[in-house]
Formats: structure tokens, C-alpha cells, sequence
């Protein structure tokens, strides 16, 4: 019990940041030692766009991020049903790429 313990992390988080921010377009950059998702809102008909978060990370560990919103988006369906999904092709249009 005392080496679970040892290897939890209190995670603290500030007003603002529990706010959190919506996003409706995502762009995902990466280099041979970093990986760079910025999340995007687009209004409506808008010409320019936000950054609303950017976040850079490890190539490892944005695996380890791929691996868990799989299994979330998994655990999601298997409780309120597929999430539909267009294939966007028309980049004006508003969704996430990479």
C-alpha cells in the first residue's frame, strides 16, 4: 500500500483552466522529438480563427494520449452509441485534421 503511495501525484488545477475551453478544430504538428496539438475555435462564417490551447508533448506520450482517447471514445459508444462522424474534406469546413 505505501508504494501505491509513493507513485500518486496530487494534481491541482487552477479556476480558469477547470473552465476549460471548447475547440472544433484541432491541427497536429510534429518533429522528430515533439509533437504540437493545437485546438482551434472556428465561429461560423468567421475568416480567422483562435488557438485556444496549445499543447507540446513526446512523441511517447502523445501515444499514450492516442491509446486512452481510443479506449474513452470506446467506453463512450459502448454506453450512448456510435459518435457520427463525417469524413471533412472541404478544409473551410469545421472538424479536426491532421
Amino acid at each position: 500500500m505505501d508504494e501505491l503511495k509513493k507513485n500518486q501525484i496530487q494534481i491541482e488545477i487552477d479556476e480558469l483552466t477547470a473552465q476549460g475551453a471548447y475547440a472544433n478544430l484541432a491541427m497536429i504538428s510534429h518533429s522528430e522529438s515533439e509533437f504540437i496539438l493545437d485546438f482551434i475555435f472556428v465561429q461560423p462564417q468567421a475568416p480567422k480563427a483562435k488557438v485556444r490551447a496549445r499543447i507540446i508533448t513526446s512523441p511517447a506520450h502523445a501515444k499514450r494520449i492516442l491509446a486512452a482517447l481510443k479506449d474513452n471514445v470506446s467506453k463512450f459508444e459502448s454506453r450512448f452509441g456510435e459518435i457520427k462522424s463525417e469524413v471533412l474534406i472541404d478544409e473551410k469546413k469545421v472538424g479536426y485534421y491532421n
